[in-house]
């Protein structure tokens, strides 16, 4: 009865991938890393410093992929549930042109796919293309492959395949589409995903425990032999990763002490390049080697300095300002060097001058504002700060702020009054459930982190004692036992 199907199965695959797909022979992890480059340039967060929201989903959605990806490499797996991934996707030379989704002011567009695959290049070629990223690059990875053109591949039908349940009946294979019509169908309840993961992730805690234990030494010792303010990771990466981050600096600290001392009252944070950061941390990349992290340390005096002109900078601007306060809020604005945030208020000050505004002095004392480097119009913040463009109107400016600026303080007010209702409602859901560590994401905002605080009170969950409970914006239990849920969280039986 099916002797048939075979040929077929292999035509309607041939509909789906390029021709050299079904000759190619499997990827190897490092080579399905490569073959995903372009896709890892178009999300990746760092990208993203001005959206922080799409930042973090990114950095959410790379580490439910990276565990997928580890699945479908371990010998003897079976099957993997179906897995929703959602990306901002940048726009790049690759994926903008035309006939494709049209992609928002911001230079980006959210693309939401379903991984249910068996293996590494048919799952590489899926997310290449739910992209609209190019698989060209694809063919010159493996050797045993056809010589026909990949443009006469793309232009073949994309239609998905659909078999007769009794195919699945007679051969015993697994039913893709029943188990992605079920995800489809059943949305994922707190209780359930509790009941699902809470004994993996106290494994993961416990087995953690000891390098937590190691991490906090290693940071109490450094703290008190460096007298820094704190230590810190932009990051969110595993605790095994920090502690070899902290080993490195100690054995950089046990060769150039008095250099390292220059540091003294600063925070350290572990990122992505090294320099001194907006707000004066000191930034030690975590990719440059002893040598550069010792030739930083050796210019902070400079540094120093330059913060100095750079606070006497913004206090020249709050003055041409009426006495608006410049900020650089962490949370919400990319992160900029000390030396990029200085220019970014240099040019903006520079047009400040040449176009006097008149403001009363002192007549927006209390209010703030944020300086970015868009070239859009001016906006008032739910936050109550101003959001100003370096380059922006003068004349605009003026009329802007002074238009809103009652409603700037009314927000600030609301601001400060949910700020004491969410410490005191994190404070009584650490105390109710006994949890170990209660925090959230940057991207979960305070009205966000208050309504999901009040609902997880009404509940009884038991599975969260001791536990280490991250408020995001999804599902995920990170390496070392952090359980991770969406602050919009659903409860009450799965809905069908």
């Amino acid at each position: 009865m099916f002797c048939h199907l075979r040929p077929v199965r292999r035509s309607c695959l041939e509909k789906i991938f390029p021709h050299w797909f079904l000759s190619s022979r499997a990827l190897s992890g490092a080579e399905a890393v490569n073959a995903l480059r372009p896709f890892y340039f178009a999300v990746h967060p760092d990208f993203f410093g001005q959206h922080p929201r799409e930042r973090e989903v990114n950095e959410n959605s790379l580490k439910r992929l990276s565990v997928y990806l580890e699945n479908l490499q371990k010998p003897g797996f079976k099957s993997l549930k179906p897995t929703q991934l959602t990306f901002y996707v940048r726009e790049t030379e690759q994926n903008s042109s035309e006939g494709q989704e049209p992609f928002s002011t911001s230079g980006f567009r959210a693309v939401k796919f379903t991984l249910h695959t068996r293996d590494l290049l048919s799952t590489v070629l899926y997310i290449l293309n739910s992209c609209s990223l190019s698989i060209e690059h694809i063919q010159s990875l493996n050797t045993n492959v056809h010589s026909q053109p990949l443009k006469e591949a793309k232009r073949m039908s994309d239609r998905p395949i659909k078999w007769d349940k009794s195919y699945y009946y007679f051969t015993g294979f697994k039913d893709p589409h029943e188990d992605l019509e079920q995800v489809s169908r059943m949305e994922t309840t707190l209780t359930s995903w509790l009941d699902n993961n809470g004994k993996s992730a106290v494994k993961k805690l416990r087995n953690s425990l000891p390098l937590r234990r190691e991490l906090d030494r290693l940071k109490d010792d450094l703290s008190q032999q460096l007298q820094l303010s704190d230590i810190r990771w932009q990051r969110s990466w595993g605790i095994a990763h920090r502690c070899s981050q902290l080993h490195s600096l100690g054995r950089l600290a046990q060769q150039n002490l008095e250099t390292l001392k220059n540091a003294k009252g600063c925070t350290i944070i572990f990122t992505d390049r090294s320099g001194m950061s907006a707000v004066g941390h000191v930034m030690l990349g975590t990719m440059d080697v002893h040598h550069h992290w010792t030739k930083l340390f050796e210019r902070l005096p400079s540094y120093f300095d330059l913060q100095r002109r750079l606070m006497l900078l913004e206090d020249q601007i709050s003055y041409l300002l009426g006495g608006i306060q410049v900020v650089y809020i962490e949370e919400l604005q990319p992160v900029l060097t000390l030396e990029e945030y200085y220019s970014l208020l240099d040019v903006f000050y520079n047009r400040l001058v040449k176009n006097r505004i008149p403001f009363h002095p002192r007549s927006l004392r209390g209010l703030q504002m944020i300086l970015n480097s868009d070239r859009y119009a001016p906006s008032l913040h739910e936050l109550g700060h101003f959001n100003i463009p370096s380059l922006c109107d003068p004349a605009n400016l003026q009329w802007f702020i002074l238009t809103k600026a009652q409603q700037a303080r009314d927000n600030m007010k609301r601001k400060e009054e949910l700020k004491v209702i969410e410490n005191e409602l994190i404070q009584a859901s650490t105390k109710k459930f006994s949890l170990e560590k209660f925090y959230k994401e940057p991207s979960v905002s305070s009205i966000q982190m208050v309504d999901c605080c009040k609902r997880l009170l009404e509940q009884s969950l038991p599975y969260l004692q001791g536990m280490h409970l991250c408020i995001s914006h999804f599902y995920s239990v990170l390496q070392d036992g952090d359980l991770c849920i969406p602050w919009n969280w659903k409860d009450g039986e799965a809905i069908k």
